[in-house]
């Protein structure tokens, strides 16, 4: 039985998503979460793109202990120091740098011959090999590369030190079976391969990710790159949950297996689309809400006969819950406490007491409160930005089928100033946020708004999710409350208050000449 080792991409690759913005709090709460799922690598971001991503990286880093941390550099010796110093300070530092090697990347984006590309792949994996243990190298655009040029290319920054070999398929061209060959052919051709660890890392353009994944790993892979709930650019990365379960399921036909704690998945999913916004569709394979559900009744009937006659993975195995304890107004802070425990958050008392007083308030309003009620609650309360600008003190809408929707809202900066302004439009909606634009002074461009609930019943919490857009300058911003209306405004409050925090940092960079 092969050992393949996860190697998570979520807030790299991940990140790299349309309309995804996540700040230092929420990264954090992710890469904590990955470790508890028992990823073997964790790309934690691109040290050298900015020093926002720097101070993520660094921080990640010094705080993930049981899982490996890396990040990503281009083959330029200023992207390898600027990863080694947010990287350092790891349990296990490794580097990813990567050049690409197709002829049209060659061509148009690099301007090199092929000898151009190997000594630059060469000098960077040589020079990062003074500071990092483990080296990663990618043939960026690999699977349109040419074959006997990727076999020269991998032997030379072998000899030069690097420890896993990436071949991605980075725009979702190839197919399972030509993708399952490449890796064949490098490990017939490259004389050295057995002193590397042979990756892979596909995208989704024509729907196969998760496929040429599997098939790498028929062909040789020990390494499979991915993202949770398969987010990434365009069409995104692989689904690392899918792989998972397909290899642990057929074990019997790959003949390998992960050290995931599988039933960490369905916690893990939650929580990255909690943060990023993106919702996972009803019908998406392992954790989608249907995953389990069975509508035919020649289906049900079979299930309910014997379950394994239309249901090959268990809701138990990527946890999923059947029966989720349920708190109310009458429970107390030690079965609080016990219950944030169970669903696997470490809280401190500082943390437990705020959350708490949030429970509290939700139980007078709230008859039962749910497992996916507490996790809202706690991952409001963990990502809470103290340094926010503007909190949101009051709001009041005014509606009625023959009146023009009214909204008045009052703000508070950080010195306790008091901002209060009214204004209309054709819903309430539209009223609350010409109102909060009023009282930010800016002109904001809204362009996404979504709502879901968060559970069942008429008093289930709203979780509203914006995108929104100042001088080229875009956020996102979610915000969760019982009222559908709160909810909103508290979302573009929270996106608000990234855009000001990010022009912030630019002007302070801008000062100390950065």
């Amino acid at each position: 039985m092969r050992k393949i080792n996860i190697f998570d991409t979520t807030l790299r690759d991940g990140e790299q998503s349309a309309g995804v913005n996540l700040n230092l709090h929420e990264k954090l709460e992710i890469a904590k979460q990955l470790e508890r799922l028992n990823v073997d690598v964790m790309e934690a971001g691109f040290p050298a793109a900015s020093e926002g991503d720097f101070q993520s990286v660094k921080q990640i880093a010094e705080t993930i202990k049981n899982v490996s941390v890396t990040g990503l550099a281009r083959a330029v010796q200023g992207d390898i120091d600027a990863a080694w110093e947010a990287l350092k300070g790891g349990a296990e530092p490794r580097l990813h740098t990567f050049i690409a090697t197709s002829p049209i990347h060659r061509k148009y984006k690099l301007r090199q011959t092929k000898e151009q590309v190997i000594q630059s792949a060469v000098d960077s994996v040589k020079y990062a090999s003074k500071f990092f243990p483990i080296i990663q190298w990618s043939a960026e655009d690999a699977s349109r590369t040419e074959l006997d040029f990727l076999a020269k290319i991998i032997k030379e920054v072998i000899d030069a030190g690097a420890n896993v070999i990436n071949l991605p398929d980075t725009v979702g061209y190839g197919a399972p079976e030509e993708y399952g060959k490449m890796f064949t052919y490098v490990i017939n051709n490259v004389p050295n391969i057995d002193k590397v660890i042979l990756s892979t890392h596909c995208h989704d353009d024509l729907g196969m990710a998760v496929s040429n994944s599997l098939s790498a790993v028929e062909h040789g892979a020990l390494q499979v790159e991915g993202t949770i709930n398969g987010i990434g650019e365009r069409a995104g990365n692989a689904a690392l949950e899918e792989v998972a379960v397909a290899l642990h399921i057929r074990q019997d036909f790959y003949q390998a297996n992960t050290r995931l704690k599988l039933d960490e998945i369905k916690r893990t999913s939650d929580l990255v689309s909690k943060l990023t916004g993106m919702i996972v569709p009803s019908n998406k394979a392992v954790i989608g809400k249907n995953a389990f559900a069975h509508e035919s009744g020649i289906h049900q009937d079979g299930v309910l006969k014997e379950k394994t006659t239309y249901e090959i993975i268990t809701p138990e195995l990527v946890g999923v819950k059947s029966n989720s304890m349920v708190l109310g107004k009458h429970s107390g802070r030690h079965a609080f406490r016990n219950r944030i425990v169970e669903l696997g958050y470490s809280v401190d008392d500082g943390e437990i007491n705020r959350v708490f007083k949030l429970f509290k308030d939700l139980a007078d309003k709230k008859k039962e409160i749910t497992d996916d009620d507490l996790v809202t609650l706690l991952v409001d309360e963990k990502v809470a930005n103290v340094e926010d600008m503007y909190q949101l003190t009051s709001l009041q809408v005014q509606y009625g089928t023959n009146q023009i929707p009214t909204a008045t809202i009052t703000l508070t900066d950080r010195e306790g100033n008091q901002i209060q302004e009214a204004a209309t439009g054709s819903g309430s909606v539209e009223a609350l946020y010409n109102t909060l634009e009023r009282c930010f002074g800016i002109s904001i461009t809204l362009d996404d708004y979504r709502i879901q609930s968060v559970g069942a019943g008429r008093d289930a919490l709203a979780e509203v999710f914006v995108k929104v857009r100042h001088n080229n300058a875009e956020s996102s911003g979610r915000g969760s409350a019982q009222d559908v209306l709160e909810a909103s405004a508290r979302a573009y409050v929270n996106a608000v208050n990234r855009l000001l925090a990010v022009e912030k940092n630019k002007k302070l960079l801008e000062k100390v000449g950065v």
